[in-house]
């Protein structure tokens, strides 16, 4: 067994989704392949996770449209804090 890959972002962390998501199964309610989240909707991470198979965290992320999707680091892109 591998050891898991230390997660690169924070819980609470601001992120934007890097592509459109479509439900996968997930969302019962929701149609086959029905969009979940548009690419460039805003989100927080709540919670990190991992995929045992491939030993990499997944980020459950909590979208302004209400909607917790789990995300591999690459579908999420964090925003940058503007300085103040």
């Amino acid at each position: 067994m591998n050891e898991p890959r230390q997660p690169r972002f924070d819980w609470g962390l601001a992120v934007l989704a890097c592509d459109d998501m479509y439900n996968d199964g997930t969302y019962p309610e929701l149609q086959p392949s029905e969009l979940i989240v548009a690419k460039q909707s805003r989100g927080e991470i709540v919670r990190i996770g991992y995929h045992e198979d491939n030993d990499c965290p997944v980020y459950l992320v909590e979208f302004d449209n209400g909607r917790v999707v789990g995300c591999l680091e690459e579908e999420i892109l964090p925003i940058r804090q503007q300085p103040t």
